[in-house]
């Protein structure tokens, strides 16, 4: 099975992966951008390097790092293992629609479908939060270079990632990010599993 869990930053997803890798030997967990090593360089100049001043530029390092992703590590795992991704590509195109409205959203799927091999996660995991949560929780984390557009563009990606998943052929389980880790677990253990 593969998996995706998605959401804006500082909603929990990376604290999720981490349990469910730890409490299930089946899971495989990874993430988007960076779960390969030449993923880990792409992760680096999207997230940390200097501004590319090209949208077309950042949109194909994204693809890139998640064909690489798909081909090498999901692709090969999918069938005897649960790949939990951290972040995948509905992060990559609710990101790209809100830093370029005017592009089409049904081509940006066609892209990322090309990407993935046509095959598109099981299940999608979204984390959901609000204004004063992402507030308190962005206080106290040093930022990178998404994170340092503000509240209200990760509210907008939210609403984008929302949005998407109504269009999609896939089972989705949005969760509220500001339950607490052990509930969150329970709620999304029994999506995955029963």
């Amino acid at each position: 099975m593969y998996v995706i869990f998605e959401g804006i930053d500082t909603t929990g997803k990376s604290t999720q992966v981490e349990l469910f890798a730890q409490k299930h030997c089946d899971v495989l967990a990874t993430k988007e951008p960076g779960g390969t090593p030449t993923g880990q360089k792409l992760r680096h100049i999207l997230l940390e390097g200097e501004e590319l001043h090209s949208f077309n530029a950042e949109l194909f390092l994204f693809l890139a790092d998640r064909a690489l992703h798909y081909d090498t590590v999901v692709k090969t795992k999918r069938q005897t293992h649960t790949v939990i991704s951290d972040r995948g590509f509905l992060s990559g195109i609710s990101y790209a629609v809100a830093n370029h409205p005017t592009i089409d959203i049904d081509f940006l799927l066609r892209l990322n479908r090309f990407a993935l091999s046509e095959e598109l996660p099981d299940k999608i995991v979204l984390f959901l939060t609000h204004e004063t949560l992402i507030t308190s929780r962005l206080g106290v984390k040093e930022h990178d270079s998404i994170e340092k557009r503000g509240v209200s563009y990760l509210l907008q990606i939210q609403a984008i990632m929302r949005e998407i998943i109504q269009t999609l052929p896939i089972a989705v389980l949005e969760v509220d990010a500001g339950l607490d880790k052990e509930t969150i677990y329970r709620q999304i253990e029994e999506f995955l599993y029963d």
